[in-house]
C-alpha cells in the first residue's frame, strides 16, 4: 500500500535515492545489504525480512522490476538503480574497502546498463559522509573512484535516464557539471538545507547551480519544506556517525556501545571532536529533545535545558540517559531547516525541486512523507509564503519534469487520471506517532493527513476522506513506471 505517502495525496514515488536498494543482489549477500540498509537508512532487519520472504523473488534488478509489478503497488513506483547494491553484487564485502579494478567497473556498467533496458528511471549514487554502513565502514558508493562513477553515469546518455546523488567532497558542482555536459542528463542531488554546513552555505549552492543552469547544465537539487529532525537511540548513533570517534562505535555490537558509551576517555574524545566540529552540530545537539527516557521530568525538554539542570555536559547527559534505558532511550534532533526564513527562499527557487521525504527509509527515526500536506498547510496557508498554484507545480508537474517520467504530472487529456482532491481549508499534516505495524511488529513513525477528500490513481479511487478503499488483497491501480515504455 506504500502507506503513509497516498495519505498525503502522493500518487507517484521514485524508489532507490541515495543509491541504496535491494537489487541487484545475490542470495549470498543478502545479509550484507540488509545490514547495509539497517545501518544507513535505520531500516529493521526483521521487517526486511519477514516483507522479503526467506526466498527474494529476485536477484537481479529487471527481477526487481518484475517482482514489483507481479505483487502490484497502490500507487504508481519508479525505481532508480543504486550504486551501493550494484557494487556489492559484484565486489561482495569488499565493495566496503577498495576501489574496484576495470573488470570490475565494466561488470557494474553492464548492470547498469541492463537495469536501464529494463525501465529503471536512473542512477542513483552517494558520497555523502553521514552515510556509514556494517562495521563502521562507508557505505560501498563511497568507496567508488570517480573514474567508475562516470562510467556507470555514461549508461544513462542518449536520454536513458537520469542521475540522483547525495552531495560529498568526491561528488559535488564541479563532477557534476562534468557528468551532466558528457551525458546531456539530469542530474538531481541531496539536498540543500538550510544550517546544514554553515549558516550561508545555501547561498554559493543556489549561485552556483544558478550558473550551471544558464550554461545548460540541467543541476536540480532537492529541498524540503519540513525542518530535518532525526528520532535516534544511542544503539544506533546515526547523527554522530559522522564524527570519526565514533566510527569503532559504529562497528560494536549492543555491549560494546555500553563500553564506550561508560567509558571517561571515550568521553573526553567526543568532547574534544564536538568542541571542533561547526557550531551547528553542537547547537543541534543541545537543542535535542528527550522524547524517552524513563524520566518523565526530563521528557519533552531539550538536552541542554536539562543538562543545564543538572550541572552535567551535554554528551553525559546523553549518555547517562543511554546506559541508565539499555540504551532505549530516545532523542529528537534538529538536524537542518530551523530556520524559516532561509528554507522560504529555498522553496521559491525555481531551479530546486522538493525531495528528501524518506518515505520508505528512516522509518523508526523520522517521517517526511507528510512533505505534500505541510507544503499546503504550513506554507501556502497559514505563512501564505507560496501561491496554491505555485505548490501544486512543485508537488506534480516539477518533480515529473526532473525525473523524466513524461506521462505524469499534468491534468491533460489521454494522460492518466491520477487526481487528489483536497480543501484547502483544512490541508495540513497531523503530529508524529509511533506505531507498530510493519513486517514482524515492528516500528515506525507516522503522520495523519488532514484535509485530503479523494486520492484516485489511474482513474481508480483509492482513498476518500481519511479511508482506504482498496487493500493489500484488492487488485490495486498503482503501475510500475518503466522508462521508455510508460514513463
Amino acid at each position: 500500500m506504500l502507506t503513509i505517502s497516498p495519505w498525503h495525496g502522493v500518487t507517484t514515488v521514485v524508489l532507490g535515492n541515495c543509491g541504496f536498494g535491494v537489487a541487484p543482489t545475490r542470495p549470498e549477500h543478502r545479509d550484507l545489504i540488509i545490514g547495509t540498509l539497517e545501518k544507513v537508512e535505520g531500516m529493521s532487519p526483521a521487517a526486511l525480512n519477514a516483507g522479503l520472504g526467506a526466498d527474494w523473488p529476485f536477484e537481479t534488478f529487471p527481477q526487481y522490476l518484475d517482482a514489483i509489478e507481479k505483487a502490484g503497488t497502490a500507487i504508481n513506483v519508479g525505481v532508480l538503480i543504486g550504486h551501493t547494491p550494484t557494487r556489492l553484487y559484484v565486489m561482495g564485502e569488499a565493495a566496503t574497502e577498495r576501489e574496484a579494478t576495470a573488470d570490475e567497473i565494466e561488470q557494474m556498467r553492464k548492470i547498469v546498463a541492463e537495469a536501464m533496458a529494463a525501465g529503471a528511471i536512473g542512477f542513483a549514487t552517494s558520497k555523502s559522509a553521514t552515510h556509514v554502513g556494517l562495521k563502521g565502514r562507508p557505505v560501498p558508493s563511497r568507496v567508488a573512484s570517480y573514474e567508475e562513477v562516470r562510467s556507470l553515469v555514461s549508461t544513462l546518455k542518449g536520454g536513458k535516464g537520469m542521475m540522483q546523488a547525495t552531495a560529498g567532497k568526491e561528488l559535488w558542482f564541479d563532477e557534476y557539471e562534468k557528468l551532466a555536459e558528457e551525458n546531456d542528463i539530469t542530474i538531481s542531488w541531496t539536498a540543500m538545507l538550510a544550517g546544514m554546513v554553515s549558516p550561508d552555505a545555501h547561498i554559493k549552492q543556489q549561485e552556483r547551480t544558478a550558473e550551471l543552469i544558464a550554461r545548460g547544465r540541467n543541476i536540480v537539487p532537492q529541498v524540503t519544506p519540513r525542518p530535518l529532525c532525526f528520532e535516534f537511540q544511542f544503539k544506533e548513533p546515526f547523527p554522530f556517525e559522522s564524527l570519526s570517534v565514533f566510527k569503532p562505535v559504529a562497528a560494536a555490537d549492543a555491549e560494546g556501545k555500553k563500553k564506550f558509551y561508560a567509558d571517561p576517555e571515550f568521553r573526553r574524545l567526543v568532547k574534544e571532536k564536538m568542541a571542533s566540529v561547526r557550531a551547528s552540530f553542537r547547537t543541534s545537539w543541545e537543542s535535542s529533545v528527550i522524547s524517552m527516557c524513563g524520566h518523565p521530568e526530563y521528557e519533552e525538554r531539550t538536552v541542554g535545558e536539562v543538562a543545564r539542570e543538572l550541572g552535567v555536559e551535554t554528551i553525559d547527559l546523553g549518555f547517562d540517559l543511554a546506559l541508565a534505558t539499555n540504551l532505549e532511550a530516545r532523542f529528537r534532533m534538529p538536524v537542518a531547516n530551523a530556520d524559516e526564513t532561509v528554507v522560504e527562499d529555498l522553496l521559491k527557487d525555481r531551479n530546486t525541486v522538493l525531495g528528501l521525504s524518506d518515505a520508505g527509509a528512516h522509518a523508526s527515526q523520522l517521517c517526511d512523507a507528510c512533505l505534500p500536506t505541510y507544503l499546503l498547510g504550513r506554507w501556502v496557508r497559514d505563512k501564505k509564503a507560496i501561491p496554491f498554484e505555485e505548490a501544486i507545480r512543485m508537488l506534480t508537474s516539477r518533480p515529473a519534469e526532473v525525473f523524466g517520467i513524461r506521462d505524469r504530472g499534468l491534468l491533460q487529456v489521454g494522460k492518466p487520471a491520477d487526481v487528489v482532491v483536497i480543501d484547502p481549508a483544512t490541508v495540513n499534516a497531523g503530529g508524529l506517532e509511533r506505531v507498530y505495524d510493519q513486517p514482524a511488529g515492528q516500528d515506525r513513525l507516522i503522520a495523519k493527513a488532514f484535509g485530503v477528500d479523494a486520492v484516485i490513481v489511474n482513474g481508480v479511487l483509492l482513498r476518500q476522506r481519511d479511508r482506504d478503499l482498496l487493500g493489500a488483497g484488492d487488485v490495486l491501480p498503482g503501475r510500475l513506471l518503466r522508462r521508455g515504455v510508460n514513463a
